[in-house]
């Protein structure tokens, strides 16, 4: 997908592209603590040759199923609200290809950063996310100093490989 006249258009107005950057945490921010979070669980139920993925996940007391098409900083997002029972059902196929973490909503000049904070066998990984409207105002966001390395297009550092091969392509297989 080209970026220039009709296209750039369809960025900025459609709601199933999710436009984001990622970057390394090292040193959290002092207003951490204070801000909010929640504890997220996820497990990948399908993650095709070209990148696309279909997820589950538990965000505080919601659940979520996910589909996000391939790409890096662009790329399409689709996702349907569970009932409990549902997600219960699904979850046990998504054994051995999940991750936790908690995740601080941090306000950072009029854009949410998400901050997850991973536990279990990717304890100690921090990475900031930024959702932004428009791929203009990805490019002119303004990093601030605690975001470490960017790592938008990383493909170690997508959750759906996390899930996989961990940190140190190493998998753990323990289910619940």
């Amino acid at each position: 997908m080209t970026l220039d006249g009709g296209s750039r258009e369809l960025l900025e107005t459609d709601k199933s592209l999710e436009i984001e950057r990622k970057f390394l945490v090292e040193t959290l921010p002092d207003n951490c603590d204070r801000e909010s979070y929640e504890h997220i669980v996820q497990g990948y139920l399908a993650i095709t040759d070209d990148g696309t993925e279909v997820r589950l996940r538990r965000k505080g007391d919601q659940y979520f199923q996910t589909v996000k098409g391939p790409g890096d900083m662009v790329r399409s997002e689709y996702e349907i609200e569970l009932t409990p029972e549902q997600f219960t059902a699904l979850w046990p196929a998504t054994c051995g290809m999940r991750v936790e973490k908690a995740r601080y909503d941090i306000a950072y000049e009029g854009l949410t950063i998400e901050l997850d904070v991973y536990h279990g066998e990717l304890e100690g990984l921090r990475i900031a996310e930024v959702e932004f409207k428009s791929t203009t105002e990805s490019t002119s966001f303004v990093v601030p100093r605690w975001f470490g390395t960017e790592v938008t297009k990383d493909h170690r550092y997508k959750n759906k490989h996390l899930a996989l091969v961990g940190l140190h392509d190493t998998a753990s297989i323990a289910c619940i």
